[in-house]
């Protein structure tokens, strides 16, 4: 039941996000006249607020209730987008934007804690799954509402989406709130959630020093950031600029690609849980970057197909959503199963900064490159950047698979067990 409660309160509180961040750009930009520098430095900042709030929160969940966490987070989230409203600068604006931000990837780490927290090994893919679905349809869901009330033309035409944002964290703080009542920590969970082994506990390293020097979670960092470098990083510009730009294909498109992704997920993602249930989780991360190499493929040979570009740009959207579907439920736990003991939260922070940092330097990358027209060097980098996700996962796999050897010191982390591959 609480982690049915916490998968309706990402949902909620990913309102925000649908509801505001497509529009912000043109807002700022054009409606309030502030230009594109004010517009693209809101961008900045929200993922800069991202960056530093991720780790910090997941520090903070490994040493105090998650449940509070997650809550004091989303209601400064609240303030940030409520902020929106009267914000009659570009420094307001900016300011605000920078709240926003920290707010949201605050409650992140957080609430991934909780998800750990709330449910048993059995059902936890299922859970992150759900998690996943249900922020896709949050987001959709704010996009689509905020579509047909945004009016870009008046200067308070945009805040209805601030609203939406800060209603939708006050309403998801509520139900985290009410769903940690009492609530008891799973013994599995409480005992060793992660399989860490006592060597790190005496000693005092950073979390990047501890992922990076542990084989399996180094290798888990590389996967999660090629993978998010493979797709997540040119979601909302990259792709869509190659579309517009490259394949000529019309503007609506795009939007039309978006909704497919989300659809895709929401009707697959139930039926993927159960097909990958007893998969190891390594293998099922190679499977997520076979398919971003062939979207890439796709994506590369609709140069070649001008008549059907725009209906190969869509299909690889969804074909992206295939493997969001397996990637969503199992890459978080698996972080966590790795993690240090007592260090779950700042690893899963750690991992969400690095993934955060590598995505939004993806948009300006893919800005250099098309814009210089590179289009072969934008497509090249993004299959070879596939591949070595494929080659990661492949390491974390070995690593996991490897035999327990005497070694003059204990390893970092013992990975708790997984199901062999079929």
């Amino acid at each position: 039941m609480r982690a049915m409660l916490l998968v309706i309160a990402s949902s909620i509180g990913s309102l925000g996000w649908g509801g505001v961040l497509p529009y912000q750009y043109a807002y700022a930009a054009d409606t309030r006249d502030w230009g594109a520098l004010v517009a693209a430095g809101a961008a900045s900042l929200f993922s800069v607020g991202a960056l530093v709030a991720a780790p910090i929160a997941g520090r903070l969940s490994d040493r105090h209730p998650p449940v509070v966490v997650a809550v004091v987070a989303q209601l400064i989230g609240a303030a940030g987008a409520a902020s929106l409203i009267f914000a009659n600068g570009p420094g307001t604006f900016l300011a605000g934007m920078l709240v926003f931000g920290l707010g949201l990837s605050a409650a992140a780490p957080a609430k991934q804690v909780l998800a750990l927290q709330w449910s048993d090994s059995r059902d936890r893919r299922k859970v992150f799954a759900y998690k996943f679905t249900g922020e896709s349809l949050g987001m959709a869901a704010g996009a689509f509402v905020a579509g047909h009330l945004v009016d870009l033309d008046r200067p308070d035409g945009l805040h209805v989406g601030f609203l939406m944002a800060a209603a939708g964290f006050v309403v998801s703080s509520a139900i985290i709130a009410l769903a940690g009542r009492g609530a008891p920590v799973p013994t599995d969970f409480a005992a060793d959630p992660t399989g860490a082994i006592r060597a790190v506990e005496a000693r005092s390293r950073g979390i990047l020093r501890v992922i990076f020097a542990t084989p399996a979670l180094r290798w888990t960092a590389i996967v999660t950031i090629t993978l998010a470098l493979g797709f997540y990083a040119q979601f909302e510009s990259g792709l869509p600029a190659y579309g517009i730009t490259v394949l000529d294909i019309d503007p609506t498109v795009i939007g039309t690609a978006a909704a497919v992704n989300c659809l895709v997920i929401v009707a697959i993602q139930v039926v993927m849980v159960r097909l990958t249930a007893t998969r190891s989780a390594p293998v099922l991360l190679m499977a997520v970057g076979g398919i971003w190499v062939v979207a890439w493929l796709a994506l590369s040979a609709a140069q070649l197909a001008p008549g059907i570009a725009s209906a190969i740009f869509v299909t690889t959207f969804g074909i992206f959503a295939v493997g969001e579907t397996i990637y969503s439920p199992v890459l978080n736990p698996l972080t966590a199963s790795l993690a240090p003991k007592g260090m779950v939260g700042q690893t899963l922070g750690a991992m969400a900064a690095l993934q955060t940092a590598f995505t939004a330097a993806g948009p300006l990358v893919a800005g250099v490159l098309l814009g210089a027209g590179l289009v072969d060097g934008f497509l090249i980098m993004h299959l070879a950047i596939s591949a070595v996700a494929v080659f990661a996962a492949w390491r974390v796999h070995r690593a996991l698979a490897a035999p327990m050897m005497p070694a003059p010191e204990p390893p970092y982390t013992r990975p708790i067990p997984v199901a062999p591959a079929a």
